[in-house]
C-alpha cells in the first residue's frame, strides 16, 4: 500500500501530494528514555520543541512528550509557547529567550515562564548567565544585581562548544563562581547547563536540571568525541525524521541530454532520470546537488542536475525496473542503506540542526508509532486518529 492509501485506511486523508516527512512517536519516546537512563532520576529532563520542533512539528511532538517524563517544554519565543497553550498542551513552559514588555502580562495569564532581559527582568523569571556564549543573558558581573531585585526561578547557561573540553571547562567555572556568589541572594534556584553535546561528551554537570534538543531527535552534532562509556547511550538514539516521495515521472534520455535548470549535468551514458517532488521550496536546498542522493529498491541512486523549487532529478540507470510506484527516501533509512541528517550536513556544510529545522512546513508530515499511524499535518490542518499525534 501506498502512504496516501495507508493514510484512508487508518481513517486519515491522503496526502496532499507524493512527497512527505515521516515523523516516529515512537523513537521519539524511546530518545527520552536514553537520556533519562543517562543522567538518571533526578535532574529535571526539558524538551527543547523551538523551531516547530526542530522541524518536527510542535503540537504533536509535545502532545506525544506528555507521558514521556518530560518536566517541561522549552521554546525560543512567547508565540511559540501560547501556541501550545492554545493547543491544549498544559505542561510547562519555559520561554529561552528574552520576551518584549508588552507580552509579560501574556505570559502571566497562561502560566508561562520567561527568562529575564535587559527590560523584561521580573520576579520568578530565569536568568541566563553569559558564560562565553556571548549571545544572551545576564553578564556574572552584573549577576549579583539582578538576582537582588528579582528573585529568580532557575539560573543557566549555554555552552558554545561542547566538543572543546577547555572552553566547556571554563564555561562550566565562570557559571558555578557566578551562582556561588548570588546563592546567599537567590535562595534555593534550579540550576541547568547540561545539553545534548555536552551530556554525550560528559563534559557538563546535571545539576537540577538538563536541556534536550538535537539528542531528542535521535541526532548528534558532527564530529562529536563520545566517551566509550558514554558511545551505548548514543547508539541507542533513533532518528526520529525521514523525507520520503514518490516520483512524478521515470524517462529514458539518450547520451549527451542536459538535466535541469542551466543544464548542469549532461548525460555521458543513455540514462534514466526520475524526477522527485521535493525541492528548495521544501527546504531541501539547492546545495544538496551535486553529492546529495536517494534510496529506491535499496539502493543508492545520486541526485543530478539543479534542485529546483518543488522538484529535483535522481539517475536510476542503474536500478532496472524503476517505476512511478516506487518510494525513493532523501533522509532516511531503506533496506540495509541510510542517509542521515550529518550526511546531508557534509554535503551543504552545515549542521544537522539546520537540515531538520529547515524542511518546509508545507511538507506534510505523518506521525505514526511503529507500524501504527497516528496523526497527520498538512497546510489544511491536524488530523489525529487517536488524540495522541
Amino acid at each position: 500500500m501506498t502512504m496516501s492509501e495507508r493514510l484512508v485506511a487508518a481513517g486519515l486523508p491522503p496526502l496532499p501530494r507524493n512527497a512527505w516527512l515521516e515523523i516516529d512517536l515512537d523513537a521519539l519516546r524511546n530518545n527520552v528514555s536514553v537520556f533519562r537512563d543517562l543522567i538518571g532520576p533526578n535532574p529535571e529532563l526539558m524538551a527543547v520543541v523551538k523551531a516547530d520542533a526542530y522541524g518536527h512539528g510542535l503540537v504533536p511532538v509535545a502532545r506525544a512528550l506528555g507521558n514521556s517524563g518530560v518536566g517541561r517544554l522549552c521554546v525560543a519565543s512567547i508565540d511559540e509557547a501560547v501556541c501550545l497553550r492554545d493547543a491544549g498542551i498544559e505542561a510547562r513552559i519555559l520561554v529561552l529567550y528574552a520576551i518584549p514588555p508588552e507580552a509579560r502580562n501574556v505570559a502571566a495569564q497562561r502560566g508561562i515562564e520567561v527568562t529575564a532581559g535587559p527590560i523584561t527582568a521580573e520576579h520568578g523569571a530565569e536568568v541566563e548567565v553569559d558564560t562565553g556564549l556571548t549571545r544572551a543573558g545576564i553578564k556574572p558581573d552584573a549577576l549579583k544585581d539582578v538576582v537582588s531585585r528579582i528573585s529568580p526561578a532557575g539560573l543557566w547557561t549555554h555552552i558554545a562548544s561542547p566538543e572543546d573540553a577547555n572552553s566547556t571547562a571554563e564555561q562550566i567555572r565562570r557559571f558555578d563562581a557566578a551562582v556561588e556568589s548570588t546563592t546567599a541572594r537567590a535562595g534555593t534556584v534550579k540550576r541547568h547547563l547540561a545539553a545534548t553535546g555536552t551530556l554525550l561528551t560528559r563534559r557538563g554537570a546535571a545539576y537540577e536540571g538538563v536541556r534536550i534538543g538535537l539528542g531528542l531527535y535521535g541526532l548528534m552534532p558532527n564530529d562529536l568525541p563520545i566517551p566509550s562509556d558514554i558511545q551505548p547511550f548514543a547508539e541507542r538514539l533513533r532518528p526520529v525524521m525521514a523525507l520520503r516521495c514518490m516520483p512524478l515521472r521515470v524517462e529514458g534520455f539518450p547520451a549527451g541530454t542536459a538535466v535541469g535548470y542551466g543544464g548542469t549535468w549532461v548525460a555521458q551514458r543513455e540514462s534514466v532520470i526520475a524526477t522527485l517532488p521535493v525541492g528548495y521550496g521544501d527546504g531541501f536546498v539547492r546545495a544538496y546537488s551535486p553529492g546529495a542522493g536517494a534510496l529506491v529498491r535499496g539502493r543508492r541512486v545520486p541526485l543530478v542536475g539543479t534542485v529546483a523549487m518543488d522538484a529535483v532529478m535522481a539517475d536510476v540507470t542503474d536500478v532496472p525496473g524503476v517505476d512511478l510506484a516506487d518510494e525513493f527516501v532523501l533522509l532516511g533509512q531503506q533496506g540495509g542503506d541510510s542517509i542521515t541528517a550529518k550526511e546531508l550536513a557534509r554535503v551543504r556544510n552545515t549542521i544537522p540542526w539546520e537540515v531538520v529545522t529547515s524542511m518546509s512546513f508545507r511538507l506534510p508530515r505523518v506521525y505514526h508509532a511503529g507500524s501504527v499511524l497516528m496523526g497527520l499535518r498538512t497546510l489544511a490542518g491536524d488530523f489525529t486518529v487517536t488524540g495522541e499525534a
